[in-house]
């Protein structure tokens, strides 16, 4: 049985809701590249972040006479808090990621949820940490282009293509 091209994805046990990269490759379609360049751009969101909060936190600690020093317990937070929060989101990506047309899935082939995103970015920090990226190497044997994070968090990054992916009405 032939699947026309975007009709959704095929339903197999082992594939539950994400499109097949043979029936369906555009949504798969320079995925990696793509998901580098929009980290690149990620990168520089949370440095953005970090600054304005550092700024922040210097006149409130300041000002408070040293007070709200824990506040700079949060500084770490940043990134893990940027990448669940707009992963979790409505619109499903990072910054980088709407701009470079990119967007997350969860496996059954809905948006991820806040706990998803969570796992998926702390194994992502977690991962890279211990592995100097080497991990990310895990996309290249992967027929779906996922990497651990994907893998463990139940996620796929998929290219946000102007035709709708929906799992039969969902």
């Amino acid at each position: 049985m032939t699947v026309p091209p975007f009709a959704g994805p095929r339903f197999d046990r082992a594939e539950p809701g994400t499109p097949d990269p043979a029936v369906q490759p555009d949504y798969y379609d320079g995925i990696v590249w793509r998901r580098s360049l929009a980290y690149l751009v990620d990168i520089v969101a949370i440095f953005i972040l970090l600054l304005a909060l550092k700024l922040v936190l210097g006149i409130a600690t300041v000002i408070s006479f040293g007070l709200l020093s824990p506040l700079w317990l949060l500084v770490p937070l940043v990134p893990i808090a940027y990448h669940t929060l707009l992963i979790g989101g409505s619109a499903s990506a990072t910054l980088g990621m709407q701009l470079f047309g990119v967007e997350v899935r969860s496996w059954t082939g809905g948006r991820p949820s806040y706990l998803q995103a969570l796992v998926q970015t702390a194994v992502f920090y977690v991962t890279i940490g211990a592995t100097a990226s080497l991990v990310l190497l895990l996309v290249f044997f992967s027929e779906r282009r996922r990497t651990l994070h994907d893998f463990l968090a139940g996620t796929v990054v998929l290219r946000a293509l102007p035709h709708p992916f929906t799992v039969f009405g969902r």
